[in-house]
Parts: C-alpha cells; sequence; structure tokens
C-alpha cells in the first residue's frame, strides 16, 4: 500500500501546488475572504504532502538497536502532525479571515470572474486527485464499506489524503457557492460567512485525522474479524490445546507484531513443539502476510 499512498501522495501535491498560487492571485485581485482561506488551505494541503511523504520515507528504515521494531510508527507521528496543521492553520486561519469579514465586509467586488474560473479548475483537480485517491486505497481494502474502510484502515498517509481531498473539495463548493451568493445578491457579509463555515469543516476534519492518528501512535490492534481468523487457525490446529488471547499490534500497515502463548498437548517433546510452532507461523502468515514480527510461546495454561 506504500506505493499507492505515495502516488496519491504526489498527485495531491501537484495539484495543490498549482491550485494554491491560483487562489492566491484570484484572491488579491478580488479581495475575497473565502478565495484567501481556500489559498490556505491548498497551502497547507501542500506542505502536509511534503511531511506525509518524508514520513513514509522514515518509516522505511531498518530497526536497529534504538529501535528493535523499526520505525514504522513514525508515518502515524507525521500523520498527527498533518491533522494539527489542518486545524490550525488551514481551519484556524479561514475562520479568522471569516470573523474578520463578516465584521468589516469588503466593498470592491470587482474582478469576481478570477474567483469563477480559479474555483471551477480546482474543483475538478481537487475532484480528479480525491478519486485517484479513492481507486487506489479501495484496492487494498475491498469488500468493506468505504466509511469503514477508512476507519479501520492502518495506512495513516492514504487515510489522510482522502480526508485532505475530501475536504477540499467541499471546501471548494463551499466557496463557490458563498461566491456567487455574495456578488449575485450584493451581501458582501456571505462571503465571510463561507469562509467560516470553511474553517469549520477543516477544523472537523483535522479532528476526525487526530483521532484515528492518535489510536494508531498508541499501537492499535488487528481489526476483530482477523483476530477471530486467527482463533479459529489456533483452534483448528490439532496439537494445540489451549492458548490466550492473540496480542496484535500494527507497527504500519504492512508491519503486525503477533504475539500469543500456546499451550500444546502433553505427549509432544520439545522437537516436536518446534515443529507445531512452525506449522502455526506458515498458516498463521499465509493467511495475514503483513505479519512480520510473530510470537507462539509454548506455556502450559491453566484451565
Amino acid at each position: 500500500m506504500a506505493g499507492n499512498s505515495k502516488g496519491a501522495i504526489y498527485g495531491s501535491l501537484v495539484a495543490n501546488t498549482g491550485i494554491a498560487i491560483a487562489k492566491f492571485v484570484a484572491a488579491t485581485f478580488t479581495g475575497s475572504s473565502a478565495m484567501f482561506s481556500e489559498g490556505i488551505h491548498s497551502l497547507v494541503d501542500t506542505f502536509n504532502g511534503v511531511l506525509l511523504l518524508h514520513g513514509i520515507k522514515r518509516s522505511k528504515r531498518p530497526a536497529d538497536e534504538k529501535h528493535p521494531f523499526g520505525y514504522g510508527l513514525e508515518v502515524y507521528f507525521w500523520s498527527f502532525v498533518v491533522s494539527i496543521l489542518i486545524f490550525a492553520l488551514g481551519g484556524g486561519v479561514a475562520i479568522y479571515e471569516g470573523i474578520h469579514h463578516i465584521m468589516h465586509p469588503p466593498t470592491d467586488h470587482s474582478n469576481v470572474l478570477w474567483n469563477y474560473i480559479v474555483l471551477s479548475i480546482a474543483i475538478v483537480l481537487e475532484g480528479s486527485s480525491l478519486a485517484y485517491a479513492i481507486v487506489e486505497f479501495r484496492k487494498s481494502n475491498p469488500g468493506l464499506g468505504f466509511v469503514r474502510s477508512l476507519r479501520e484502515s492502518k495506512d495513516a498517509a492514504s487515510t489522510a489524503i482522502i480526508i485532505e481531498e475530501t475536504g477540499a473539495v467541499i471546501g471548494l463548493v463551499m466557496a463557490l457557492v458563498g461566491v456567487f451568493l455574495s456578488h449575485s445578491l450584493n451581501l458582501p457579509i456571505i462571503d465571510g460567512i463561507t469562509s467560516l463555515l470553511i474553517g469549520i469543516l477543516l477544523t472537523f476534519m483535522a479532528g476526525f485525522l487526530a483521532v484515528e492518528s492518535k489510536h494508531l501512535m498508541l499501537g492499535e490492534a488487528m481489526t476483530k474479524s482477523q483476530i477471530t481468523v486467527i482463533r479459529r487457525i489456533l483452534l483448528e490446529h490439532p496439537t494445540v490445546d489451549k492458548f490466550l488471547t492473540p496480542k496484535t499490534m500494527h507497527f504500519g500497515p504492512n508491519s503486525i507484531l503477533l504475539a500469543v502463548d500456546v499451550d500444546f498437548a502433553e505427549n509432544l517433546n520439545s522437537t516436536d513443539i518446534e515443529k507445531e510452532t512452525l506449522l502455526l507461523e506458515e498458516k498463521i502468515r499465509a493467511a495475514y502476510p503483513q505479519i512480520d514480527k510473530l510470537f507462539i510461546e509454548s506455556k502450559q495454561l491453566e484451565n
């Protein structure tokens, strides 16, 4: 999934860079608060894309003495940083601009055509970027509803891009409607209200991403359905008498730790137990190849 994530990020990065420049140019000519807020939004999204690429690169570093399980969790940290930037810079600036323009509405409505052109082009570009990100995401998450798969996804980079692009498309539509109403009704205050609503939208999006990133940073387990499959493998293995609840933790979208205590049949000697342990590992990894840290401990468990 890392390759798909990077492809979606690069696409978003190119689109957001060009769109941010165009939005700021339009905001300069028209004085639109909503357009300026959208320019900040795209600028933040561009910087966020750079941070996500940085996080993916650093998460690929091999394990060392200081981090024996590798650096996979680092991508979750940078996704959390992205959520903070969306909240502070994207949402915060948009809310500030909205309040400022509500209190001091602009009087110049010239060059409004700039807004329509830039926003229309931006909707097409952002919409295409979002569609590509969703298609790539669905390839790695088949069989589940989109919202459920997004919430259960351990690929923080893909989740961040989808949330960013969704917020971008919704924000652009809101900005377009706000600019139209402000101009056609000759009510400049609508432009400020639109900016305020965009800021609230970005704050909500940032909160969702922050919560998801927090769970992953704290070491989120595999899903209940995946744990059920692992339990079934253990239950159906003929030499397993008892076992404790499997403990799992994600170190990245394709890196999982699994530890489980198993009580094998009493008639097995140490050599037999070693062979059975290897068979169990093969079965579990066949079901979930992303489990790259697997620890099966043979113990005598109490009834």
